[in-house]
């Protein structure tokens, strides 16, 4: 018991010193002023250049998504209670998640607030709210305290960010902690995936554990998988899906937002940690009255560590391998195919595969974001140039033994027709 007692308290003041790094010199978490889709949309409002409308079942949902253009057909639905609003959550009103590249909107049914965060190319992740009654000026509020608690934990490294986590829910909606939960990621076992998540679509053999309400025995079981709960194309017997704004919770979308939250995360970190070593750097310096130009061997390994971390979610290393094709019962799939940038080939990193792994060339599309694209010149430049050695076979970590010689090729051609301002060396 002291032993739970003092990894606990250590666990705090852990948590605590990550706390107190984000909100000190250069980050200024809290007071800094972000600069994101929110912020902009915001601005937007403020000048009156867009209007938002409330409707009395969805409030301002709708008109939110459309402002941002997410697409309604991403909407996902958990009903675990793993939310600010978990007293509106339960398997007969779940929570609904919709999102594009970069922001993601929580709806509660009858809840008091849409729930959203957002990527910030200084920040990392960014959190608001935005309060769901009629208002003459309806405005984001930004969330700190009451979203990194959850948001900013240890398994995030202390880095604001996402969790997707696979639990054991039961009939309100309660996980079972005592049962564990699992991260869920492009490389989680399928199997393992989905927990207090509804899931439509078909999936062939494999199995997974969504769908389902769990009693306690049945949680503790190695692997409580129920044949009614798999391959389902209708939640019509579940809940009432026309409280809504679609019917489903796509597997292909939910496979798409596996991923997106780890990249996320890991551009978040790297954006973060490369910030704080290069001003620690500064200050050591000037203190060794050594020149300011020069790079510590400690500086360098922090954004090897964050850069090869993001590398291999960018690459989709240790990815789990589909044994069956996945299907999803929107239109999500093709809509998201479609998209682009493509190259001469018409070949595009948004184009999915689903029959053996998420995307037709491993690549995340992420490396078009706004994030991506701003990342410390330091830490942008280690991750480009390894990204070149591995796709060019000069880099043969094993991390990356799963890409072909097909893979390399067609993934090196998108980018470097595609992707913006690119080192000279990766035309060469």
């Amino acid at each position: 018991m002291h032993r739970t007692l003092f990894s606990t308290v250590c666990l705090i003041f852990s948590m605590a010193a990550m706390a107190d790094e984000l909100e000190n010199a250069p980050i200024y978490y809290s007071k800094s002023q972000p600069n994101n889709a929110i912020e902009r949309l915001q601005e937007s409002l403020r000048k009156k250049k867009i209007s938002l409308a409330y409707t009395e079942d969805h409030g301002w949902l709708k008109s939110v998504l459309a402002a941002l253009e997410i697409p309604e057909s991403s909407q996902t639905l958990v009903f675990s209670k793993t939310s600010l609003q978990r007293n509106y959550i339960t398997p007969k009103t779940p929570r609904a998640i919709y999102f594009n590249d970069d922001t993601y909107v929580g709806f509660c049914w009858r809840g008091k607030v849409l729930e959203i965060s957002t990527a910030d190319p200084e920040l990392g992740t960014v959190f608001y709210s935005m309060e769901q009654r009629q208002s003459e000026k309806p405005r984001f509020v930004r969330e700190v305290d009451s979203c990194t608690i959850c948001h900013s934990s240890s398994a995030l490294y202390g880095k604001p960010g996402h969790l997707m986590r696979s639990l054991f829910p039961d009939r309100r909606g309660d996980p079972n902690f005592a049962s564990g939960s699992y991260r869920t990621d492009a490389t989680s076992d399928f199997s393992k995936r989905f927990g207090g998540w509804y899931v439509t679509g078909t999936h062939g053999n494999q199995r997974h554990l969504g769908n389902q309400i769990f009693t306690s025995n049945e949680a503790r079981q190695e692997k409580p998988v129920f044949d009614d709960a798999q391959n389902l194309t209708s939640l019509s017997k579940r809940f009432t899906s026309a409280m809504y704004l679609t019917p489903h919770s796509d597997l292909v979308v939910l496979m798409v937002l596996a991923h997106q939250t780890s990249m996320h995360n890991r551009i978040a970190r790297a954006t973060l940690e490369t910030r704080l070593a290069i001003h620690q750097q500064t200050e050591i310096l000037k203190a060794l009255k050594e020149p300011p130009d020069t790079m510590l061997d400690s500086t360098k390994s922090r954004i090897k560590s964050v850069g090869d971390s993001l590398l291999e979610c960018l690459l989709f290393s240790e990815e789990y391998r589909l044994t069956d094709p996945i299907k999803g019962t929107t239109t999500y799939a093709d809509d998201f195919s479609k998209r682009g940038p493509h190259d001469k080939e018409g070949r595009s990193l948004y184009q999915l595969d689903l029959q053996r792994r998420l995307l037709k060339y491993p690549c995340s599309y992420l490396i078009y974001s706004d994030s991506f694209q701003k990342l410390p010149a330091p830490i942008a430049e280690y991750v480009l140039k390894r990204l070149y050695q591995i796709l060019t076979d000069q880099d043969s970590d094993r991390a990356y033994q799963h890409l072909s010689k097909a893979d390399k090729t067609a993934i090196l051609e998108i980018l470097r027709g595609t992707l913006p301002n690119l080192p000279e060396y990766w035309f060469k």
